[in-house]
């Protein structure tokens, strides 16, 4: 976009990265995620980098140019990229910032299906206990029990550490018997998650108890509790420290993995994992019925194996 200074026909070109702060107050007054917008402002301030000028350097070459710098990154990291500079067009061409929109020119990003790495039960419990006990000591010092409840509430609830880490005091209702969560997934979704482990819930009220919250965010960055919610990045850092400690090799991102597949282990339909997980679709949550029947397989052979054994 090119303005007029008063007086002065010369004319000077709108810098883009005043378009991609309105964009992201678009966005922000919308309700949509803060992880969402963090995301976003990362991603479009490494593509301001390749765009000449203001918006109107945005073009198909300046998309391309950043996808070529970019090619060596995972193909999710690259489609999340190339998600955020879709976004960001779609705004300015509505704005009638740009004519057209340059992406309409650029080939999507595939990005291959994986199965999901679940993490052995056994493994999980070692970090946690690394952490400290479920019925922790009084002297335990009320970061780690943080980190501790953190951690345990994305395991048992199949959530993702973004989403434990913005949980707010007022996401909980603890009344007993009934004991949900309500967490806010990706796309502004929000989801009830029954709490049905008793132990669990022991240690929550006590953390509760402890802190002295009842309200704001639940898990806090300082040791004080004056801190605004821990920074998925900073709760990375923790996770893998307690894995260090542990002898444990776990992604965060695991954790999610594991409550999934020992729900469908334990014959838990599809559909109810679905809506636990948060899936906009089945199709999403099936493939940890395809990795349940990986397990199934390594049970039946390790059966068998003790069955001739015992015919010796």
């Amino acid at each position: 976009m090119r303005e007029k200074t008063a007086g002065i026909d010369e004319e000077i070109v709108v810098p883009l990265a005043t378009h991609i702060e309105e964009f992201l107050t678009d966005l922000a007054n919308a309700n949509r995620p803060a992880n969402t917008l963090r995301a976003y402002r990362g991603d479009l301030t490494g593509f301001a980098e390749y765009v000449d000028g203001g918006i109107d350097g945005v073009t198909v070459a300046a998309v391309r140019g950043f996808l070529s710098v970019i090619a060596d990154l995972a193909p999710a990291t690259r489609k999340r990229k190339r998600a955020a500079v879709a976004a960001f067009c779609r705004w300015a061409v509505r704005h009638d910032l740009l004519a057209a929109n340059p992406m309409d020119k650029v080939d999507t990003i595939s990005v291959p299906k994986t199965l999901p790495r679940p993490a052995p039960a056994a493994d999980i419990a070692k970090v946690l206990a690394a952490i400290c006990a479920r019925r922790p000591r009084k002297d335990v010092a009320l970061d780690v029990l943080r980190d501790r409840v953190l951690f345990e509430t994305a395991y048992v609830c199949g959530a993702r550490a973004s989403e434990v880490c913005e949980l707010y005091v007022e996401d909980f209702d603890l009344r007993l018997d009934d004991e949900h969560v309500r967490l806010h997934g990706k796309g502004g979704s929000v989801r009830t998650v029954l709490l049905d482990d008793r132990g669990y819930v022991a240690m929550l009220r006590l953390y509760l108890e402890r802190t002295g919250y009842t309200a704001g965010p639940m898990f806090r960055a300082s040791i004080n509790g004056r801190g605004g919610p821990l920074s998925y990045s900073a709760a990375h850092h923790r996770w893998s420290r307690y894995c260090a400690a542990a002898g444990v090799d776990i992604d965060i991102h695991q954790l999610r993995h594991s409550h999934a597949t020992e729900l469908i282990n334990a014959g838990v339909s599809i559909e109810v994992v679905r809506k636990r997980l948060g899936h906009a679709s089945t199709e999403t949550t099936q493939i940890y019925a395809l990795l349940a029947d990986k397990v199934a397989d390594v049970e039946i052979r390790a059966a068998r194996r003790r069955r001739d054994t015992t015919r010796r």
